[in-house]
């Protein structure tokens, strides 16, 4: 069963203005974890968990993307993606 992947506007925002190279990068996370759940970008640079039910990895060395997943749920929400100098981290 897939997941949900909910994108929060903030972070739609700033993807928007990113290069391309690193929207190509998220894309390819959120298929990632639509298909394998929250702990399946392990295949992506510097993967880690956060907290209980927060993650997130390097989309490039400047960028990178966070996001949450309650237990029980099939629905994860990222919450950030972009520089990595400004991660909520």
């Amino acid at each position: 069963m897939p997941y949900e992947i909910r994108v929060k506007k903030s972070v739609l925002k700033i993807l928007r203005k990113l290069p391309e190279n690193v929207q190509d990068r998220f894309e390819n996370l959120a298929q990632v974890l639509r298909q394998s759940g929250p702990s399946g970008a392990h295949i992506f640079q510097n993967y880690s968990k956060l907290g209980e039910n927060e993650f997130h990895c390097h989309l490039t060395y400047h960028y990178v993307a966070c996001w949450r997943n309650q237990k029980g749920t099939i629905t994860i929400e990222v919450y950030y993606a972009g520089s990595r100098e400004d991660a909520p981290y």
